[in-house]
């Protein structure tokens, strides 16, 4: 590793830890308005649907993949029935890891 890649892991170590000291460090300070408070209960789900649903829709990083043969769709389809009936989190991880490794043996 060169001095350049050290100096930009750095730099993103601090901005990181800036945005988030900040925060931290104003605690009870400042209050954001109730609509705010209320639009940032969103971002963790938002985060998490912007990573997976590219890979789960374009398993090669290319080409849609919309079909019975995408196991990635499938294992996802799966988790997300667990969850829709209201299944225990860890059940909807195990039961879809498990249709994802085992459908391809499935539909072959």
């Amino acid at each position: 590793m060169n001095l350049h890649e050290l100096a930009v892991i750095g730099g993103m170590m601090f901005v990181t830890f800036g945005v988030r000291y900040v925060l931290f460090a104003l605690g009870e300070k400042v209050s954001f308005p109730p609509l705010v408070r209320d639009a940032l209960r969103y971002v963790p789900i938002a985060v998490l649907t912007a990573i997976v649903v590219p890979m789960v829709l374009l398993p090669d990083g290319r080409h849609w993949s919309i079909d019975w043969h995408n196991a990635w769709l499938i294992g996802a389809a799966t988790s997300g029935l667990i969850a829709w009936l209201r299944g225990p989190l860890l059940a909807a991880i195990l039961v879809s890891m498990a249709v994802f490794f085992a459908w391809p043996y499935l539909i072959a």
